[in-house]
């Protein structure tokens, strides 16, 4: 069903949670600015101390949790509520689910940008997908037909096509419920973990296609009658657990007959469903032999997309969404003189790195905290995407995604874009968190990236010496930078003032509650408050003072001590790791968190017997499930005293074990 072209006037960007994969602030703020331009009115949404990605739009609304940013009936209320024509949700699961844009019109009458629920349907399911590639003659790996939710099923396939293979999640996305299974004692497990992240339960399996191949995307955008267009490729295969690290176009393969091939591919896709808006085709593609394969449809605008922007005369794929939303041609949308040779890329190179919050030495945990000072490059060639502001304090908590920038490097050759990224990276800091700068210095830097031999495999091969490389340059960068550069100014160093929100003696404010359901109840008459000391300023996080509170009811002002402590999930992880028993590093019988995150089972009970590489607990980041296992084997004499959906801290003690060692 096609809905009716009509202008847009008031545009809600719903773009934050993840997974969602909706992502990240730094979409947010990319697409709020392209609006701005096209004269749009916008409205973000945002919750409780998570604000920096709503600067620029012209109304912000806060919603009730981070959850809201998933629930389509709460959505689906507010557009109603403030008159809103049109929403772009980014990427993420909002972005392909065709419920969400058929709910959208028929109870809102509002338009979601993006190919409609009909194509969604048909691309944003993987088994979907892959029914079109083969309708359409597009190589596929073999797979398993139909969804499922058990277990014993993917076990029968794997046994019939032979290790290892892929168990996918019909509806994940950025990497999440996807896990490769490589002999038959992992399966039930690694199977498990994918069905938990899937959105609607269901899960298929194919053959693993690992050693020698490259990750390779195909920019589509059509009109829906019919008409479409490429914008060449992209490579993204240095990954790690399925998750793009660094993308790059035009792709490192050598043979253009071959990548043409993959494109044209990608190309018989969009036409056979007529394909609206933007959409990413992904394949896998070995360049020697030469082979490729379908991997599945991202039916929406991709994290990468920048890159693509990038190389093809500095296009803005969002504006062509929502120009062809508004029922521009298709043939109007692109500069004169753009070749449409698949063969014949631009001739430019353009490379992305994701900075992200993640300690890549603690298996890439979330690194939670604040991050109190940054500093992002500059210069020709370079564009950072990001929601920071240095004005402005973040907390990274769990609730997000671990996305903070994405710095994009721009130049006429391979050798000067790498060139580039060395000194863009060398100019970047974070303080307050940890992130992966190390490892992005590591593969800038490696010999195989230079020569762009890096297939999908590589990163996870190569991470420890990768890593060990990048720590050097991180090193040697911090060293060069300190004797030149002023000490940060984004944070306050004295031990009763961290926040960047400041307080002093004498600071006083009126109080007054007035209760919601009571519209026609007096405003009361309002108390005093006075802060006569702070003691610990961590706001928002906490807040001690020493106060003189006035009631209307008392004489004099009365001393308190005032204490808040947050108690939303951004902030709660923070505040556990001191509140819970913390493990000792150096006791080999502790079983303990290597990073913040939600507890969602706890496999063990006082006396369980566990075994060397059993799992213990399971803990949700971003809506990745990650599994805490057991270094030794041993009976369980104690366990973590919470509960599951506990906000948990890095360094909690999850279970300990009794102080011999055991020969299970």
């Amino acid at each position: 069903m096609a809905f009716p072209v009509r202008p847009i006037k008031r545009l809600l960007v719903a773009n934050r949670y993840r997974n969602s994969q909706s992502k990240t602030g730094e979409i947010a703020t990319r697409i709020i600015s392209t609006a701005r331009e096209l004269d749009i009115e916008t409205y973000s949404i945002y919750t409780t101390h998570d604000t920096s990605h709503t600067i620029g739009s012209t109304h912000s609304i806060q919603v009730t949790s981070p959850s809201s940013y998933l629930d389509i009936s709460e959505l689906v209320s507010l557009v109603k509520k403030h008159n809103i024509d049109s929403i772009h949700s980014g990427y993420g699961f909002l972005s392909e689910s065709p419920g969400f844009a058929q709910r959208m019109w028929d109870e809102a009458g509002a338009l979601v940008i993006g190919p409609g629920p009909g194509i969604l349907a048909r691309t944003g399911d993987k088994l979907q997908a892959r029914l079109l590639a083969e309708e359409c003659h597009v190589p596929v790996l073999p797979a398993l037909k139909t969804p499922t939710d058990e277990v014993a099923v993917l076990r029968e396939f794997a046994v019939s096509v032979g290790y290892p293979v892929i168990i996918k999640a019909v509806d994940g996305g950025g990497g999440r419920g996807i896990r490769i299974v490589r002999k038959e004692e992992e399966l039930a497990s690694l199977a498990k973990r994918a069905l938990q992240e899937s959105p609607s339960g269901k899960a298929f399996a194919e053959k693993a296609a690992i050693d020698g191949y490259r990750h390779v995307e195909v920019q589509i955008i059509g009109d829906g009658k019919g008409n479409v267009r490429h914008l060449w490729e992209r490579e993204c295969s240095i990954q790690r657990r399925f998750q793009k690290v660094v993308e790059f176009a035009p792709s490192s393969i050598p043979d253009r007959k071959l990548v043409a091939e993959v494109i044209e591919a990608a190309m018989r896709m969009a036409r056979k469903v007529k394909y609206s808006s933007l959409g990413t085709f992904e394949f896998l593609v070995r360049p020697s032999p030469p082979e490729y394969y379908f991997l599945e449809v991202n039916p929406r605008l991709q994290v990468e997309h920048t890159i693509t922007e990038s190389v093809v005369m500095g296009m803005d794929l969002v504006k062509l969404q929502l120009l062809l939303a508004q029922g521009q041609p298709l043939s109007s949308l692109f500069p004169r003189g753009l070749s449409e040779d698949p063969q014949a890329p631009p001739p430019i190179h353009s490379l992305q790195v994701r900075v992200t919050a993640e300690d890549v030495s603690n298996d890439w945990s979330l690194s939670v905290g604040k991050i109190s000072s940054f500093r992002l490059p500059t210069g020709n060639g370079v564009r950072v995407d990001t929601h920071l502001l240095p004005s402005q304090p973040t907390i990274i908590g769990t609730d997000f995604d671990s996305l903070i920038a994405k710095i994009i490097i721009t130049a006429p050759s391979w050798a000067d874009v790498v060139r580039k990224a060395k000194r863009a990276l060398a100019d970047t800091y974070f303080e307050g968190i940890k992130t992966n700068l190390d490892v992005l210095h590591g593969i800038v830097s490696s010999d195989a990236f230079s020569a762009q031999s890096c297939d999908t495999r590589w990163l996870e091969t190569n991470l420890p010496s990768v890593l060990v490389a990048g720590k050097q340059i991180s090193v040697q960068s911090s060293r060069a930078r300190s004797p030149n550069m002023p000490a940060p100014t984004a944070s306050i160093s004295s031990a009763t003032a961290t926040s960047n929100v400041l307080f002093r003696k004498g600071d006083a404010w009126s109080i007054a509650l007035t209760p919601e359901n009571s519209p026609d109840a007096e405003t009361p008459a309002p108390s005093h408050l006075q802060l006569s000391r702070v003691l610990r300023n961590e706001f928002p996080s906490s807040l001690t003072a020493s106060i003189l509170y006035t009631t209307p009811s008392s004489k004099e002002p009365a001393p308190y001590t005032l204490t808040l402590a947050a108690t939303t999930a951004s902030f709660g992880s923070l505040s556990n790791a001191a509140t819970h028993r913390r493990g000792d590093p150096g006791n080999p019988n502790h079983i303990i968190l290597p990073f913040a995150g939600k507890l969602m089972e706890l496999l063990v009970d006082e006396g369980s017997q566990v075994r060397k590489g059993d799992t213990v607990a399971v803990v949700k980041q971003m809506k990745m499930e990650l599994e805490i296992r057991a270094s030794k084997g041993g009976r369980v004499v104690w366990v973590y005293e919470g509960d599951e959906g506990d906000e948990v801290g890095e360094g909690v003690l999850v279970a300990e074990l009794e102080g011999a060692e055991s020969k299970l």
